[in-house]
């Protein structure tokens, strides 16, 4: 599977080429990352909770179930604040390559205390 960082590609193991600050390859180590079958499926989450601390963010990765009343933390990642911002920049560049190839991502108006946590469906009930 080839993601859109065009220098990581993915299998049973993949290689991750580390930059140096001038964004020389050949400057660069690689390193060897294992990708656990378990880990290779991945998690379906459809919400992110995101609180900080001034030494560090949690990423609270959610699915929740349209209509259902409840919903369950599926993954936790915790980093610092430096290694956050890095995964902004990281998630924006492959945005913008996304949208390069398939077309702007439109993403409603709401303020994030109006989503519909139901997903404007009926709640689920027992």
């Amino acid at each position: 599977m080839l993601l859109y960082k065009s220098e990581v590609v993915l299998s049973s193991h993949f290689n991750l080429e580390i930059m140096a600050e001038n964004n020389n390859p050949e400057q660069g180590n690689q390193m060897e990352i294992e990708l656990p079958e378990d880990i290779a499926d991945g998690m379906y989450c459809n919400l992110a909770v995101i609180t900080h601390s001034n030494t560090e963010f949690i990423f609270d990765m959610i699915r929740v179930v349209p209509g259902a009343p409840k919903a369950k933390v599926k993954s936790r990642i915790i980093m610092t604040p430096h290694h956050a911002k890095r995964l902004l920049g990281a998630l924006s560049d492959n945005i913008r390559k996304y949208e390069e190839n398939f077309g702007e991502v439109e993403v409603d108006n709401l303020p994030i205390a109006e989503f519909p946590m139901n997903f404007g469906g009926p709640t689920g009930e027992a």
